[in-house]
C-alpha cells in the first residue's frame, strides 16, 4: 500500500525559556521523523502574549512562526508527534493559553477538515491570529486559509501586532 502524501501547516510558539532555539530544535526535531518531509519554516515573529482575558503586555513575549511540511502520518499520529515534542521540551498544560516553552498548532492538513475531541483542522481561530497569519505570508505570499480566504487580506482585516525578530536584540539569544 502506498502511503498517502499530505502537505500541512503547523505553527510553532514559545514564550519561555531560550525560545527562538527551542523552536528552531522542535523544527529540527519534526523534520527528522519518520513520515515528514520537505519542513520549510517561516522567519520568527515576535508578539505580545495572548491571555484568556487579551492580551497582556506584562507577560514574556512570545516567538511564533509557521512551518510548511509534507506527510505520510496521518492526522492524529502527526498530532501525537508534535505534542511529543511539546513535552520533550517542557510543556505543561496547566493553565488555557498560558505561559509555555513550546506550542506547536496543526493549522492544514490536506484541506481536509477535521473535528472531534482531540483535533480540530482548519485551526478554528487561525483566521483571527495575526502571529499565525503574518508568519505565514512571510513563508507563502500567495496563501489561503481553507474556509477563511487570503491570508494577506485577512492579515489585513485583523492588523498585524507582530515584529520580525532581530536576533541581536533576543535576550534568549546571546
Amino acid at each position: 500500500m502506498i502511503a498517502q502524501v499530505a502537505p500541512v501547516l503547523i505553527a510553532f510558539g514559545a514564550n519561555l525559556g531560550d525560545r527562538g532555539e527551542t523552536i528552531l530544535a522542535a523544527q529540527a526535531e519534526l523534520a527528522a521523523t519518520p513520515g515528514i518531509f520537505d519542513v520549510a519554516a517561516s522567519p520568527l515573529r515576535e508578539t505580545i502574549a495572548m491571555t484568556l482575558n487579551g492580551p497582556d503586555p506584562e507577560a514574556p513575549r512570545y516567538l511564533n512562526g509557521v512551518a510548511r511540511a509534507t506527510t505520510t502520518l496521518t492526522p492524529h499520529e502527526l498530532l501525537d508527534v508534535m505534542q511529543r515534542i511539546e513535552l520533550q521540551h517542557g510543556r505543561v498544560r496547566d493553565v488555557r493559553w498560558g505561559a509555555r516553552t513550546l506550542d506547536l498548532d496543526l493549522i492544514l492538513y490536506s484541506g481536509r477538515v477535521i473535528a472531534d475531541d482531540r483535533l480540530s483542522v482548519p485551526h478554528p481561530r487561525a483566521h483571527e491570529r495575526d502571529f499565525v497569519l503574518s508568519p505565514w505570508l512571510d513563508l507563502e505570499p500567495a496563501a489561503v486559509l481553507m474556509g477563511h480566504g487570503r491570508v494577506a487580506d485577512l492579515l489585513a482585516r485583523i492588523g498585524d501586532t507582530t515584529s520580525p525578530l532581530d536576533r541581536s536584540e533576543d535576550p534568549d539569544h546571546a
